[in-house]
């Protein structure tokens, strides 16, 4: 690889990192408004658990052990699983007992199979290009994955044609993400960040269609849903009144 290419490769590496910090960041609204609630309602845990699971398994593939020159890599997928495991814990704190046991178990599952795949690349497999295509072919495997798990919100966004618990701004971090990261590995081509992130850019593409769909149907049935929490307080309160007044007589 040339030095200019070296260099651009840098530079949409570091890109990429900062816009993966904020496709990482981007629920923090959504994680302020469950801690208020208290409760996850419908929001779903699987973009998180898919992320996470997709982050540990990047993180192994960044190694200089198994890919060498890849330490940008390493350093936002490393960032992003403090930042995941954050994020499943407060579904832990926030979810019902069924939901809670569904998410501890799932966690539970991915860290023994990212501890087994970690011991069989670094102790049975002894070239740096076995272990890039073995944790590579994982990478693309996970990658599809995390990109692919907002299809059960999707699904949910047709079904009743509102886009409330899908965040535009983790849609837009995830296509700036996908784009960031397909660039950076076809400067010197890596097909395990190229297919993976390619794949994840259509996928976001899908989702900003839908946002924009079911945008106005939204804003509806939430102007909707607060007039008719309107109406039901204010026949509380005259119900209230009506109570009021009978006592004051008897």
């Amino acid at each position: 690889m040339t030095a200019a290419a070296h260099i651009a490769r840098t530079v949409v590496g570091i890109i990429g990192n900062i816009i993966s910090g904020f496709l990482f960041l981007s629920p923090v609204p959504t994680f302020i408004e469950i801690w208020k609630k208290g409760s996850v309602e419908q929001f779903s845990p699987a973009p998180y658990l898919a992320t996470l699971a997709n982050c540990m398994v990047w993180t192994l593939y960044g190694l200089p052990m198994v890919h060498p020159d890849s330490v940008l890599v390493v350093t936002i997928n490393g960032s992003g699983c403090v930042v995941e495991i954050i994020y499943v814990t407060l579904f832990l704190i926030y979810s019902n007992r069924n939901k809670r046991l569904k998410v501890f178990l799932w966690l539970v599952v991915e860290l023994i199979f990212i501890a087994t795949l970690t011991f069989v690349t670094l102790r049975l497999v002894h070239t740096v290009k076995k272990r890039s295509a073995i944790v590579g072919t994982t990478c693309i495997i996970f990658n599809i994955m995390m990109y692919a798990a907002p299809l059960a919100v999707m699904k949910l966004v047709i079904m009743t044609k509102s886009v409330e618990y899908m965040p535009l701004s983790i849609s837009l971090a995830s296509f700036g993400n996908g784009v960031a990261w397909t660039t950076y590995a076809l400067i010197e081509f890596d097909p395990f960040i190229t297919v993976p992130n390619g794949i994840g850019t259509l996928f976001s593409v899908a989702q900003l269609i839908l946002y924009v769909t079911y945008y106005k149907s939204t804003k509806m049935q939430i102007a909707a849903r607060k007039a008719n929490k309107t109406e039901v307080d204010l026949s509380q309160v005259v119900v209230g009144n009506s109570d009021q007044r009978s006592k004051t007589n008897h």
